[in-house]
């Protein structure tokens, strides 16, 4: 019989229990005893829905309170000096410290440094290594979890970070070495993690090396030979899960480990699967990942049975079946849609229906196609519906991209020249002080938007309504005397669905979250057609907030590259497409923000570096036409019109050339939590224009003190002028309440004044 897994499994909650529940123990509101009952009725919940769906295996361990780097790091012992936790098993308090600096009990501190897992908008926590590390076992949630569901009489195959891929993903601190020299003393701490999970009679296990998609060094090649040589000593059978992309030049490095089943994402590449079979042993299983783990259209079923028929005629019961990589980037279920008209309903599959996706395949290879027939027949309409529905095409747009031209992707002048008259226009100090965009979203605004939303207010009364917070956040920024200021977007769910609701070829689900780190949740909207601008989205927002002040107020975008990447996006053509179309409405919003007199216009993109692929090979494609899509949308403006952008959670070494090809004039960039490290790629890249690292991390609730900003600023100094640098957050305030922003920005304020008259003093000498 042919076996059905699943990597993972969404772990907030069909209603988004776990976002509630962390968020009600970190106010206080509860103890750590109903964190934990809660949290196990969601695991069971999340059990149970993959059994009713036919799955063979259970996946373990993919719930976390958290994130799953962190996990690893819990159990490791990987648990930094600042933290104060000496010899004991952590706690979980000391786990949500390291996550967000804060928790119910203990000392606030910084948080660690968090990024993208892989290209992927999901964050994960960074693991920090220090020379001499010492590694054990210090949590004992993966036991623990395996108990419980052992218990409740599933079949289980828990998850585990490779040694390889956690070593990959952490910073070495304090000092400058080779993490891979920490393998010798972690290898013994995973051998005895395996020992104790074969001890419950657990059969598989299933170990994530997602680094196998990349390009590795020969010395971390050969650390795989070396550490699995180690664990084959083990009991347990183990499932080498890689994910995100073809392994290509590492698939014989993974053929050649003594594993018992290697996971392959096919859905990266079909075209791979030739030559997967070609040389696959006999003695190994084929976990194929045949259902898209990443995105949220149906299986064509006859294409993909079709695909797999002669697989399982040569493998038989060594082939298993999958979605590509854990459904923790999907949505939970489609049936919870209410909204969603039939027909592009019919398009959709989130987690659950994955997984029937999975064991429908599976009755078809084993007791053939006449079985499954109402499933073929219902898979093949839906297919050929979206084919054939004009809903897709826009023409005229088509036409309209067809004349896009070199000449629309440059600015009128270098950015030496521009910045001379955006200094006249906007006659900022050294140092000018800004906000990246968002305010805190209240319970009031949140409530507000679901009442007009529902039809319960008119929209003259909403309008009044969002007017007199843009009217309240204006006069607070001045008040905490910030140079440049924004109108807060309270009318704005989400930086990507806002706009996705006012341009045509996107649809929107009313329960269809997504994970992107510890209680934070997003609900990507979905690109199933052409995208088209058919009037403004944010002018006259803009307009009102710029009329209530002297000051600059910056009009807020999202960016093409973003917009796309932290959506559902059409799989019918290539993403580069859809990307120029987004930048295409984008750039007629800059040219009405312009022309409305709105001298600063943001556009962020924290999503370009996330988008780059995984092989180095493609990259040059994919900045390409990405950092074309920023241009299109920026270049159409005057000199004196000022161009920012933000980024954030990412590292920035490999695409600096590209960032710098966007020639925005200014770049917010998230640096906090790396204390400026990654300001490094700046500087050795000589970047000429200007820079606002982020001075204080608002993804953490504590209030950070004017003197370290000033130690942060000065330490960016060191890598870039001070004629260059802003001074902002992080990243945008609307998940923060405001007394810890008005706090954080005046701190912010004071830091800016006091480095002025330094520097004042030091022209002066």
């Amino acid at each position: 019989m042919t076996t059905t897994h699943n990597l993972g499994f969404p772990r907030i909650g069909k209603k988004r229990q776990l976002k509630f529940l962390l968020e009600r123990y970190w106010s206080g509101e509860i103890e750590q005893a109903q964190l934990e009952e809660e949290g196990q009725q969601i695991r069971q919940e999340n059990w149970q829905c993959q059994v009713d769906t036919g799955l063979d295996l259970i996946s373990v361990n993919d719930f976390s309170w958290y994130d799953q780097v962190l996990d690893m790091s819990a159990l490791l012992g990987v648990i930094p000096e600042r933290f104060g936790q000496t010899g004991a098993d952590i706690d979980i308090d000391t786990y949500f410290r390291m996550a967000r600096g804060e928790a119910p009990t203990g000392q606030s501190v910084a948080a660690c440094e968090m990024t993208k897992w892989f290209d992927t908008n999901y964050h994960y926590i960074v693991p920090e290594f220090s020379q001499g590390q010492e590694f054990r076992i210090a949590y004992n949630k993966i036991f623990e979890e395996i108990e419980s569901a052992l218990d409740a009489g599933y079949r289980v195959k828990p998850v585990l970070i490779g040694p390889l891929t956690y070593l990959w993903l952490g910073k070495t601190k304090g000092h400058n070495f080779n993490k891979l020299s920490l393998l010798e003393d972690l290898i013994p701490v995973y051998e005895e993690i395996l020992k104790r999970i074969s001890n419950r009679n657990v059969e598989w296990i299933q170990i994530d090396e997602p680094v196998l998609a990349l390009d590795l060094p020969d010395e971390w090649k050969q650390a795989f030979r070396v550490c699995y040589d180690r664990f084959s000593k083990t009991n347990l059978k183990i499932l080498l899960a890689s994910y995100f992309s073809p392994l290509i030049d590492n698939l014989p490095l993974a053929l050649s480990l003594p594993v018992d089943g290697i996971h392959i994402d096919l859905i990266s590449n079909t075209a791979q699967l030739d030559g997967i079979l070609s040389q696959w042993p006999d003695d190994k299983v084929l976990s194929l990942g045949i259902i898209d783990g990443r995105n949220i259209w149906s299986a064509d079923l006859d294409r993909v049975l079709s695909l797999l028929e002669p697989v399982h005629e040569q493998l038989g019961e060594q082939l298993w079946l999958a979605p590509s990589c854990s459904l923790l980037h999907c949505p939970i279920d489609v049936n919870l849609e209410t909204c969603i008209d039939a027909e592009l309903k019919s398009w959709f599959a989130f987690a659950v229906q994955k997984l029937d996706e999975i064991s429908v395949l599976r009755r078809g290879l084993v007791q053939g196609r006449r079985v499954i027939s109402r499933s073929l027949r219902e898979s093949m309409a839906s297919q050929t519906t979206r084919k054939q529905s004009k809903r897709n095409c826009n023409q005229s747009l088509r036409q309209r991209l067809s004349k896009v031209d070199n000449t629309m992707l440059e600015r009128q002048s270098s950015f030496a020249e521009r910045i001379v008259s955006q200094q006249e226009n906007l006659n900022l100090p050294l140092y000018p002080t800004t906000t990246i965009g968002s305010f805190p979203q209240t319970r009031q605004i949140r409530q507000l938007r679901k009442q007009y939303k529902n039809g319960g207010i008119t929209k003259s009364h909403y309008e009044t309504q969002i007017r007199k917070e843009i009217k309240e956040t204006i006069r607070k920024q001045e008040e905490l005397g910030l140079d440049v200021l924004v109108h807060g977007e309270a009318e704005r769910n989400d930086m990507v669905e806002y706009f996705g609701e006012q341009l045509s070829g996107f649809a929107f689900t009313e329960s269809g979250w997504v994970q992107s780190y510890g209680s934070r949740c997003v609900k990507p909207p979905i690109i199933y057609g052409d995208v088209s601008r058919d009037k403004a989205m944010t002018v006259e927002w803009s307009k009102y907030a710029q009329s209530l002040t002297d000051k600059p107020v910056k009009g807020m975008l999202t960016g093409p590259v973003t917009i796309l990447q932290w959506s559902f996006v059409r799989d019918d053509q290539p993403r580069a497409i859809t990307c120029k179309q987004i930048a295409l409405a984008l750039r007629d919003e800059v040219s009405d923000l312009e022309k409305a007199g709105i001298k600063i216009i943001q556009i962020d993109e924290p999503a370009l570096r996330e988008g780059l692929p995984l092989k180095k090979i493609e990259w040059q494609y994919y900045l390409g036409w990405a950092v074309d899509a920023f241009k299109l949308t920026s270049s159409g403006v005057d000199d004196g019109t000022q161009i920012h952008t933000h980024m954030c959670y990412a590292e920035f070494n490999d695409i600096i050339e590209a960032i710098a090809n966007l020639d925005a004039d200014v770049i917010t960039i998230e640096t906090s939590r790396s204390n400026m490290e990654l300001l490094d790629a700046f500087h050795e890249y000589n970047y000429p224009n200007q820079i606002g690292p982020g001075v204080y991390d608002i993804h953490s609730p504590r209030v950070i003190e004017t003197p370290e900003m000033i130690r942060l600023i000065q330490k960016a100094q060191e890598s870039i002028a001070a004629e260059q640098l802003w001074v902002n957050p992080d990243c945008g305030l609307k998940t923060r309440g405001w007394p810890e922003v008005e706090s954080c920005l005046t701190n912010m304020v004071q830091a800016a004044i006091a480095l002025r008259k330094e520097a004042q003093t030091s022209f002066a000498a």
